[in-house]
């Protein structure tokens, strides 16, 4: 275990751009001499990937990831008990039941699981759902996902759950204790959650159709839903049909002339350059280009003897030179031990406002899910001027994160294996005073689902703006 967390605090100070984004060298100091402490407290594996993710959250990177080997992974999924049975979700500043049974009521309150208040419970939980920053919104959406599956990394199998729980409008608590089950039944019970028609298209595979639309909804408002920016970079297909789509949803917006444009960005987790680029000029009046600054800590990629490449030794060394050339020529301006990008690449590029952008009144829909390139465009389509963003606070950051080029290390005793990408970007945005650094994007008028729609499937947030176009 020492051996591994030296190991990992050298990968960490030497290729990690985003060590000290959001901690300071003191911080980052401090946990580590805890975990160094801690050590001498550990006695399972289980307990030592804990402590590891725990230091990898800490940094504050949506990228950042850190797993089991794949092997261990396969053998959790085969194992055929232990498993909190029930998906739920965060309701009303609550967790309630998100899924019809016959144990307890669907919408009740979960007050604790096994005597662990669910007050201190989600916050040992979170760690495993890495998120920008110290934001806690995108926390959740990891936890009501895959609660079972975070609880028994931290706790180990559980035969059965003591749960207690409250019925909706009742201040009477009730007990009740569950089996567990396996790893395969409590996905297969998430899949019927009940929040599906709200949530399906999070919670599933996007086919090329299904990933954006275009509804006029009236003689003066539209909406644009972008769920990914997955469609693939200028040379493929999906993303020529995706450029085509906006030239004729602008096209037509323009004909309608329409004043009013809500932006539904709120499942959009990602995706590819330079589609959320090539949809902002569609959206602004302004010069723009996709970062100010990027740089990355190292000009050859270090520690190769952990680099985890996932191929044959022998031919190592020809793949990272090349890999290595090419970060060279990305990142070829040094200073003070950093390497920054080329001003003169794409990402630096001045891009201009397409000739069919829109300058009516745009509404955002933001959400928990959204990150990396769909949170880089959501920062920008915030900053203009014309737009009211609606919604809850993203996982992504508005004023930058670290993303772009992933790199992969394996520990050399445990083979866990950490993830992050190296490249620190500071994103072409304006300063504004309700966006912070460390935060994800704020939305200007904070909406969450009610309880009364959460049980009828009805769209707060959405409903919100028609209702605000209206009355305007």
């Amino acid at each position: 275990m020492k051996k591994d967390l030296a190991v990992f605090k050298e990968i960490r100070q030497k290729v990690n751009s985003g060590l000290y984004k959001y901690r300071t060298k003191e911080q980052i100091d401090s946990i580590y001499n805890w975990a160094e402490n801690e050590i001498e407290n550990l006695i399972t594996y289980r307990e030592f990937y804990n402590l590891i993710i725990t230091l990898t959250d800490f940094e504050g990177s949506s990228h950042n990831g850190t797993s089991i080997p794949d092997k261990k992974w396969q053998n959790l999924r085969k194992e055929k008990s232990g498993y909190f049975p029930l998906p739920i979700k965060w309701i009303d500043e609550k967790w309630v039941v998100n899924f019809k049974n016959d144990e307890i009521p669907l919408g009740a309150e979960i007050i604790s699981v096994n005597d662990i208040p669910m007050s201190n419970l989600i916050p040992e939980l979170g760690k495993y759902y890495t998120t920008d920053g110290i934001n806690l919104t995108g926390k959740r959406l990891g936890i009501r996902s895959h609660f079972p599956r975070y609880f028994r990394l931290k706790y180990g199998l559980q035969n059965d759950f003591k749960i207690v729980y409250s019925k909706h409008n009742s201040n009477k608590n009730e007990e009740i204790i569950l089996k567990s089950v396996s790893y395969a039944k409590y996905y297969s019970n998430f899949k019927k959650i009940h929040s599906l028609p709200i949530d399906r298209i999070y919670y599933t595979t996007l086919k090329e159709n299904q990933k954006y639309s275009f509804k006029q909804i009236d003689s003066l408002s539209g909406i644009l839903k972008i769920h990914s920016f997955g469609m693939g970079n200028e040379a493929s297909e999906e993303h020529i049909k995706y450029t085509k789509f906006l030239d004729s949803v602008f096209t037509q917006i323009n004909k309608s002339n329409l004043k009013n444009l809500i932006v539904d960005v709120r499942q959009n987790g990602g995706g590819d350059d330079p589609n959320d680029l090539i949809t902002y000029s569609y959206l602004t009046q302004r010069k723009f280009q996709e970062n100010k600054k990027a740089w990355i800590n190292f000009e050859k990629i270090p520690l190769l003897k952990y680099y985890n490449i996932g191929i044959p030794k022998f031919i190592r060394p020809l793949v990272v030179g090349k890999y290595n050339k090419e970060l060279q020529e990305i990142f070829p301006l040094e200073k003070n031990g950093k390497y920054y990008q080329d001003e003169n690449s794409d990402d630096h590029k001045i891009r201009l406002p397409n000739e069919k952008a829109f300058n009516g009144k745009i509404y955002l829909l933001i959400s928990p899910a959204v990150g990396s390139a769909g949170s880089l465009f959501a920062s920008m389509v915030a900053g203009n001027k014309n737009t009211t963003v609606i919604g809850e606070e993203t996982t992504g950051g508005y004023y930058g994160h670290n993303g772009h080029t992933p790199l992969e290390y394996k520990l050399p005793k445990s083979k866990i294996v950490t993830q992050f990408s190296i490249v620190n970007l500071e994103q072409d945005v304006p300063e504004k005073a309700n966006q912070f650094y460390n935060r994800g994007i704020i939305p200007d008028i904070e909406i969450n689902q009610t309880y009364d729609d959460f049980l009828s499937n009805k769209d707060t947030q959405l409903n919100y703006i028609l209702n605000l176009i209206t009355s305007e």
